[in-house]
Formats: C-alpha cells, structure tokens, sequence
C-alpha cells in the first residue's frame, strides 16, 4: 500500500493553505520516479516567496538537493544544487570577496527559486535579473531526463524557465557568476521626501546609483501623497570604513535575532497601527538626509533579522502584491494606485517602491520591464478581493503586470506574459487558476 504523504503547506504568507503531497528527496532516481509516478507536479523550494506558485497536487520539495559543487574562487563562479539558499551562498562567498548580483530583499530562497522566478533587487535599473548572470543549470523534465540549459544549449528551454515559474520541470542545479567586493559595507544615503513628485525626482536623480529603494506610505493623502524615504547606495571599498571595519571589511559580526513566538490577534495590524508605524517611521529620520556606511544584511535584508516576522499579520495570513507600470506613465499609476489604497483603508505595513531599467527581451517570461514597481503587504481580510480587483484594473489601464511569484488572487488577464510555458506534467494552483479564469 502507498504510504500517504499528504500533509498541510502553505508559504510565507500562510495563505492560501492546502492539503497536498510533498516530498523531498536528494536522489534522482528517486526524484525521476516521483515525477513519473504523479500527473501533476510542482518544485518548491524554500517557501519564502507570497504567493500559491509552487503549491499544487503534488509538491516536490528541493530542500535537501542542498549541496555546494564547486566554487571558483579565481573567477567568482559557483555550482551549486537548486535547494541551497542564497544566505548560504552569501556565507561562503562574502570572506572571499565576492557578492550576489542580484539579490531580492531576502537572503533565505533557494538558487532554483531564484532563477524560476528570475528574482530582481534594487539594482534592476544598473545589472537586470538574477538570470543575468547564470551559466547554466540541470533541469529534469517531464520523462525524467536531465538535460543541460544555457545560452547555447537547449536554449529554449534555458529561457522558457527563467520565469517559467517551475512549469517547465525541476532544476537540480545551477552554476552562476558572483560580483567582486572590497568590503561587507554598502555607502548608504537616506533621503526623505514629501510626496510623490518628490520621490520620483529623487529616482530619476539616482540612476547612477547601482541600489535604490523607497519606503513609502501608502495611507497618506493630498499633499503628503507618495510621502517617503529613498536609500540608495554602493559597496564600500575598504578605505571608505573606519579603522574598525576596515579590521576585518569582509567579516560582520553574528547579530541577535529575535523570534515573533506567536501569530498576533488579528486585530493588532489594522489601519490605525499601520498609520502610527508609518508615522514613527517617517519621523524617527530626523534629518533631510543621513549619509553613513551600513553592513549587507542591514542594507539588503533588514527584515531577515527578524524570525518568523510573518506571524505579525495573524493566523489569517497576508498576501504580498507587487506590479511594474511604465516607466512614461509612471507617476500617474501610482498615484491612482496610492490614492485606491488610502480609501480602501487596506494600509500597508510594508510598501516598497523601484524603478526597473530595461528587459531582457529573451527572458520573456521575466516580470520586470522599465517601469516603477511597487510591492504591497495586506492583512488577508474579506474587504481584500475588491482592493485587488481595483489594483488589477489600474495596473491593467497602464499597460502595467503583476509579480507571479507574489499572485494569489489576482485576475489572469494580467498573467498573459506566461502563455509560453505549457506543460502536461508540471502544474502549480497558480497556473490552473490562471487558466481557469480564462
């Protein structure tokens, strides 16, 4: 008799939450047998991304393909197995001078996550995706063989699963490029802005600048619409630090990690506390503009020091929503986009705004193209599907898409960019409500 290995799985958002199959194995034997062996199957790596991407029938969990094959530390070239996380990436390469291209603003996914959802960071604008800079990579497809993909070999489908969302079969591996570094240290500049005309002439200000990011508050209205913070920056180099730093620049001390030990009520986050938190947040910066040096994983993933940070949104759980509109009509998105939100009274605990630069046209199934993106947090709530509706036609009105590797209510009309990736075989809840809608 088949043992029954169902059980409860839900992402970082804990929601959706379903009752599926999932197994992990290190084996490819055993890996192979498992794709055969089931109609419907999905990889999952390391359940960090929003959405219900890599939840399906049949869940295949990479974490145990965890293995480090190769680093060339004379070129900055790493060969690793897809369920290894990029924080692990960090921990071997950072002492030895060498940094992610692309990072997203967490260090706890894995490589074969980072290249199905082609991940992008504040740098998308200077260096594009994650897929920028991998060689190649192993994919088993769906009669169980491994093939090799790049750039040269089986090319179709090096880019067809480069963004394809894990539709196209299970990545075992990947070798990538890294970027050489002086030091662990970002020179960071913090500049506050008002309102939107504001931050978005601090954007087009900052081009040159390989990282930028803006906090913004998405509850404020008239005048202080778009009010925000722009960080941007660039690794130090070693004579920029003090004495201190410039001690051991590629070494940062271990730091205290505190754990969220239960889901909040969920009372606790609701409009109010998320227009006091935007408040202090905005005022605790006391200054116009603050220059100072700042470690990696302040710069980079400034809620990584926190475990379990996703209980603050209750047992319900959150869903993260994040488009791109172009960059010509921009401002105008956002601030229809902005003003939906205030009235909606669905604040934002967490809101995040870029300015991608241009798109690879062969990763065409790549979400960024040159546009501003916002990424949203929302407390799940029965008010939540309308707002979504609403966003879902303003991103639609200015040509605009949705992050997929974030998508769990959205309509599919925005997710055409994905009708290149068919398969029997490899199928996600994603993709069959997608299909489904149409």
């Amino acid at each position: 008799m088949k043992p029954n290995f169902t059980q409860k799985v839900t992402n970082w958002g804990n929601f959706p939450i379903v009752e599926k199959e999932m197994r992990s194995e290190d084996s490819f034997r055993k890996i192979k047998d498992f794709i055969l062996n089931h109609n419907e199957v999905i990889a999952r790596g390391n359940g960090r991304c929003y959405g219900d991407a890599s939840l399906g029938e049949n869940i295949f969990s990479t974490k145990r393909l965890n293995k480090f094959i190769s680093f060339d530390r004379l070129n900055g070239i790493i060969e690793c197995e897809s369920g290894v996380l990029l924080s692990e990436v960090l921990e071997i390469s950072v002492p030895q001078g060498y940094f992610l291209y692309v990072t997203p603003g967490t260090k706890f996914i894995t490589v074969g996550g980072a290249i199905a959802s082609d991940v992008h960071g504040k740098n998308h604008h200077a260096e594009g995706c994650f897929s920028e800079y991998v060689i190649d990579f192993k994919l088993m497809i769906e009669n169980g063989d491994i093939i090799k993909c790049s750039r040269e070999e089986n090319s179709d489908k090096f880019w067809s699963t480069i963004g394809g969302m894990g539709l196209t079969g299970i990545i075992l591996s990947a070798t990538f490029k890294l970027k050489n570094i002086e030091t662990a240290y970002i020179r960071q500049e913090s500049i506050k802005a008002e309102n939107l005309d504001e931050i978005f002439t601090l954007f087009e200000e900052s081009e040159s600048w390989t990282y930028n990011v803006a906090w913004i508050d998405c509850l404020q209205k008239g005048k202080n619409l778009g009010r925000s913070i722009m960080m941007r920056g660039e690794h130090a180099f070693r004579h920029e630090l003090s004495d201190k730093q410039a001690k051991n620049p590629l070494l940062l001390k271990k730091k205290l990690q505190p754990t969220v030990p239960f889901y909040f009520p969920g009372f606790v986050l609701n409009a109010v506390t998320v227009k006091i938190f935007n408040f202090i947040y905005f005022k605790k910066q006391s200054q116009k503009e603050i220059k100072n040096f700042v470690d990696y994983e302040t710069f980079f993933y400034p809620l990584d020091v926190v475990n379990d940070w996703n209980k603050i949104y209750g047992k319900a759980g959150f869903i993260q929503y994040q488009m791109v509109i172009p960059k010509a009509t921009g401002k105008e998105g956002m601030k229809k986009i902005l003003e939906t939100i205030a009235n909606s009274g669905n604040g934002s605990f967490l809101a995040v705004l870029k300015l991608f630069g241009e798109n690879n046209p062969q990763a065409y199934n790549s979400f960024p193209f040159q546009g501003y993106t916002l990424a949203l947090d929302f407390k799940v709530n029965s008010t939540l599907k309308k707002l979504i509706d609403q966003l879902d036609q303003i991103v639609q009105e200015f040509g605009g898409r949705i992050y997929l590797t974030k998508d769990s209510m959205s309509r599919s009309t925005l997710t055409d960019y994905l009708k290149n990736v068919q398969s029997s075989k490899f199928v996600s809840l994603q993709h069959k409500r997608i299909l489904n809608n149409k």
